[in-house]
C-alpha cells in the first residue's frame, strides 16, 4: 500500500521554519496545543521536529528566561533529544507501522527530501484496523 492514503498533506499540516525564534516557535505550538512540530527551511527540505520537552529543556538550561529574550534566539539553538525520522512517499506500510508507535506523527517527504506532510499515529491505527 502507498502510504500516500494515509498522508496529511503539508497545505493542512502546522510546521515551523527553521529560522524562526523560540519565542515563534513556543507561541506556535501552545495556539495549536501541540506536544511535537515538524520543523522545515524555507526551501521546504524537512529538518527536523521539535518537541515541547526539547523547549522546556533549553529554558531550563537558559536559567534567565525572558521571554522578550527569546525573540532574538533561534531555535537552531535548540539541542533536539529525540529524532523524529522522517519516511520517503514510497515508503511501504510495515516501515511507517514501525516509526510510528515511537511517535505521535511520522513526516513525510518526497525524492528530494522536501516536506510533503505528515502520517499520524491515529491514521495508521485506523488503517490497521480496516484491514484486519
Amino acid at each position: 500500500m502507498n502510504i500516500a492514503t494515509l498522508l496529511t498533506p503539508k497545505e493542512n499540516t502546522k510546521y515551523i521554519y527553521s529560522d524562526v525564534s523560540v519565542r515563534q516557535a513556543l507561541e506556535k505550538i501552545h495556539k495549536y496545543g501541540f506536544s511535537a512540530i515538524p520543523v522545515i527551511r524555507r526551501d521546504g527540505t524537512y529538518v527536523c521536529t521539535l518537541t515541547e520537552g526539547d523547549l522546556l529543556w533549553f529554558i531550563l538550561e537558559v536559567n534567565d528566561f525572558d521571554m522578550h529574550e527569546m525573540e532574538h534566539i533561534g531555535i537552531d539553538r535548540i539541542r533536539k533529544r529525540i529524532r523524529y525520522n522522517s519516511v520517503g512517499i514510497n515508503e511501504d506500510i510495515e516501515e511507517l507501522s514501525k516509526r510510528i508507535l515511537a511517535q505521535n506523527f511520522v513526516p513525510v517527504v518526497d525524492d528530494l527530501g522536501h516536506f510533503i506532510g505528515i502520517v499520524t499515529r491515529k491514521s495508521v491505527l485506523s488503517y490497521l484496523t480496516k484491514v484486519k
